[in-house]
């Protein structure tokens, strides 16, 4: 057992509870080193980049609202320009149906007039041939009127006769009812 009465209680594993001033003062120093060294050469670096990467976030942050204000000024472009399309096909289409009416009333006035055109020279064609007809008629009126004439008299009549008989035999014959009026 003398052996064990050599051990330290500190020995038995607890070095890290025990205070060693040589060791503290040793890890003060390491530590101070390692500090000095990393202000010197680590931090200012890692600053630099912190610094680099903090303009990159802050220009593409200003990037991106500048794209941003140019996709609002697009798109309100695009809004104006549709409005204005839109305008532009109203008015289209109301230029369109004011030609259209104004075609449909050209073409109705057209066929109205044609219509009277035709209308008119059925008339004066229907009243040519009517006369033509009453002339028929008197001169067929007038060969019978000088048979009948000449059958009655049994003699030959002279062209004064037959001139007075046929003027005679027209003026009884009533030819306004065949010609509406006209004669």
């Amino acid at each position: 057992m003398p052996v064990a009465a050599h051990i330290p209680i500190a020995s038995s594993g607890s070095f890290l509870i025990t205070p060693n001033v040589g060791l503290m003062i040793w890890v003060l120093v390491v530590f101070i080193v390692v500090f000095l060294v990393l202000r010197k050469w680590v931090f200012p670096l890692i600053g630099q980049a912190l610094d680099a990467r903090a303009l990159t976030i802050s220009s593409d942050i200003d990037a991106a609202e500048k794209l941003r204000i140019d996709a609002d000024a697009v798109l309100a472009e695009y809004r104006q320009r549709l409005v204005e399309a839109r305008a532009q096909a109203d008015e289209i289409i109301s230029r369109a149906r004011v030609a259209g009416d104004a075609h449909q009333k050209e073409a109705i006035e057209t066929a109205r007039a044609e219509r009277e055109r035709l209308l008119e020279q059925t008339r004066r064609d229907v009243e040519a041939e009517t006369r033509r007809a009453i002339d028929e008629i008197r001169s067929e009126v007038a060969a019978l009127t000088v048979l009948a004439t000449e059958k009655v008299t049994r003699k030959v009549l002279t062209g004064e006769d037959h001139k007075r008989l046929v003027e005679e035999a027209l003026r009884e014959l009533d030819f306004s009812a065949l010609g509406g009026g006209d004669n």
